[in-house]
């Protein structure tokens, strides 16, 4: 069960911190999805991210504490190098287009292979088709989305940061999907200590190594004490 709760305290106790990164072509929408799930707000002036950004935001799913961090970056090619430290720590990604822009839809495979070359296996994928606000633009159909989701194996929604239309529910499918990974692989790890030795790793964090730190030799969606 998850409760998206509300946007922080910083006396919080918290179980585990959970990386996020915000990927796609510039302009589709992606610090808007982030300061509308982070702060719940929009601005119409935002201009071009310049680097990298993150953004927190503490929930509660099944009774317990999660730190979501949610980076985000520019799509523009000229700051692609960021990417190996962008990606490193990662348990869960958004792929972002524009519904209007069908070129942003386009390069959608180029940003899940780079994704895919650069992150843990196991990551947590939710494809986004960002403005459904702006309908009667429409340059991509839903249907050729939620095609191309199935065929990869990824979740899919389609958001408006304007409106805060599927914005919450996007963070909470990935951040959700984490979660009961993580506990499955928590619970064959206790049975396969045995009953007389088994020692839970729930209550501890997830280590996100920042950039320029190295990634632990264990996957990244394994705990750390």
């Amino acid at each position: 069960m998850a409760n998206s709760g509300g946007y922080g305290d910083a006396n919080q106790r918290i179980d585990y911190v959970f990386k996020v990164v915000l990927i796609g072509d510039s302009a589709v929408g992606k610090s808007q999805i982030l300061a509308r799930f982070s702060r719940n707000e929009f601005s119409l002036d935002s201009k071009s991210t310049i680097g990298v950004e993150f953004q927190t935001r503490t929930l509660v799913i099944d009774h317990k504490t999660v730190k979501a961090q949610i980076w985000d970056t520019a799509g523009q090619e000229r700051y692609r190098a960021v990417t190996s430290a962008y990606y490193r720590g990662a348990v869960g990604a958004m792929l972002v287009y524009d519904i209007t822009k069908r070129q942003t839809f386009d390069h959608i495979p180029r940003w899940l292979e780079e994704l895919r070359n650069h992150a843990d296996k196991n990551i947590v994928i939710i494809l986004v088709g960002n403005k459904s606000d702006l309908e009667n633009q429409r340059d991509v159909p839903t249907e050729d989305a939620k095609e191309f989701a199935e065929k990869e194996g990824l979740f899919f929604l389609e958001t408006s940061a304007l409106q805060a239309t599927n914005v919450e529910a996007s963070f909470m499918t990935v951040l959700t999907e984490i979660y009961n990974i993580l506990n499955k692989k928590n619970l064959a790890a206790d049975e396969s200590q045995g009953n007389g030795n088994s020692a839970s790793l729930l209550g501890q964090k997830i280590v996100i190594p920042g950039p320029g730190q190295e990634v632990p030799a264990k996957s990244s969606m394994c705990c750390q004490s």
